[in-house]
């Protein structure tokens, strides 16, 4: 084996035992949370339903609610791998390696996808018991999850660098990455909200994540699914990009 994929692996098992050692915490702790969020719902507004959601609104819920896992959980996994080896000083073992900085991204956002796909699954054995799970299209399920974990991992990474303080990393996730997880389709169809917040809603890319996966899951989508591919790929591209740029540049990790 090359030294390249040496070091590639080398740094991937790094990071993938530093969140499964604490199972309970990264893994069973947010599926429980997300079983709750079924129960909650489902009998809070279950027997509401509106007649734009077209099958049982466990069924519909349980899509939405796995696609919110999955994007906060990749996003805290390299937000706090990133965040926690700048206070503990100990980036420097990440940074004096000859690790490229493509390299870096890639293994970042391939154990985030880890994360977010192996907290996604727990989820849905948690709740297996307690909804009828539907499967319209596979690879449509398959895709979005990628995708998604992908994205929010090189979000996380972007945070991860910019944040000095775990105050910083808590922001970014109580006031972005929650709020528009929330108010993304996850718990409802936005063809049921007024006109303007349909079209504001249109602009918050976490939509097209928990849209598009539905599709997957119930065949049924409130926007074109190659809408939601085209922009998916749209943004994870532009993230990659400032990624790189941002890691060559040093910013708050050589400077």
């Amino acid at each position: 084996m090359s030294a390249y994929y040496i070091r590639f692996l080398t740094l991937y098992i790094k990071e993938l035992r530093r969140f499964t050692k604490i199972p309970g915490q990264t893994i069973l702790a947010p599926a429980a949370t997300t079983l709750l969020f079924m129960i909650i719902f489902s009998t809070a507004i279950g027997s509401s339903r509106n007649e734009f959601i077209t099958t049982d609104f466990k069924t519909f819920l349980f899509p939405g609610l796995i696609m919110m896992t999955i994007i906060q959980n990749a996003f805290m996994n390299n937000s706090s791998s990133l965040l926690m080896s700048k206070v503990q000083g100990n980036i420097v073992d990440l940074l004096m390696p000859p690790i490229s900085n493509f390299q870096i991204i890639v293994t970042f956002t391939l154990v985030g996808i880890t994360r977010g796909l192996t907290v996604a699954i727990a989820s849905a054995i948690f709740m297996f018991p307690f909804v009828q799970i539907e499967i319209y299209n596979f690879g449509i399920i398959l895709f979005f999850a990628i995708i998604s974990s992908a994205t929010l991992s090189l979000i996380g990474l972007l945070t991860g660098i910019w944040a000095d303080k775990w105050d910083h990393l808590g922001t970014v996730d109580n006031f972005i990455i929650i709020p528009l997880s929330f108010l993304s389709g996850t718990f409802y169809s936005i063809k049921i909200l007024p006109e303007f917040i349909q079209k504001l809603s249109l602009f918050n890319p976490f939509f097209y994540m928990i849209d598009g996966f539905r599709y997957g899951f119930i065949g049924s989508s409130d926007v074109s699914i190659m809408v939601s591919i085209q922009i998916l790929i749209l943004c994870f591209i532009i993230l990659l990009f400032f990624s790189y740029l941002i890691l060559q540049s040093g910013y708050k990790l050589r400077h």
